[in-house]
């Protein structure tokens, strides 16, 4: 339970900081079924922490074209970091889903498309964030703590790992 409530508190940092990118990673990540399933951990958390992830997964949610993070964005000022897998599918839809030309003319309509997510890309990045730099100690350590990060992307295990803490109940 502390575990989550970790990750939904670095979730909300991530989301004030405007980092999205970091935010849909931790969110996502908390709703993979591994995590969602452990009912009795989830029961176990206060029902701030509860209520806050709730709103966070209507934020990610991705019916309508993923609307709900499209106008939280709208709203946002520089810096942002966005969910960069949404801006590509973008590009992708707007290059593979429309022809460069038609009757021999450019299509504009395609480049109009296109060029409004790279203007999106841009408008995100037009302000450098300023922080206060972290002691040199203290990114030596981040770094050598980051590096003896180990991923388990494999479902299966992920799975495997979830019974062991819950054993499904019968």
């Amino acid at each position: 339970m502390s575990l989550v409530k970790k990750f939904i508190k670095l979730a909300a940092f991530c989301k004030e900081y405007q980092n999205l990118n970091a935010f849909f990673a931790i969110v996502m990540g908390l709703s993979n079924t591994a995590v969602s399933r452990l009912s009795m951990t989830w029961d176990k958390l206060p029902s701030k922490f509860r209520k806050l992830f709730t709103e966070y997964e209507a934020l990610i949610d991705p019916s309508r074209n993923h609307r709900a993070y499209r106008m939280s964005v709208g709203k946002l000022q520089p810096p942002v970091i966005p969910f960069m897998p949404l801006l590509l599918k973008d590009m992708t839809f707007a290059h593979e889903g429309n022809k460069t030309s038609l009757d021999g003319l450019v299509n504009f309509e395609k480049m109009h498309m296109m060029a409004q997510t790279m203007r999106a890309v841009r408008f995100c990045r037009s302000r450098h964030l300023v922080l206060d730099p972290p002691s040199p100690k203290n990114e030596n350590e981040i770094r050598n703590y980051i590096r003896c990060f180990r991923t388990i992307d494999n479902q299966r295990v992920l799975n495997s790992m979830s019974q062991k803490v819950e054993p499904r109940r019968s």
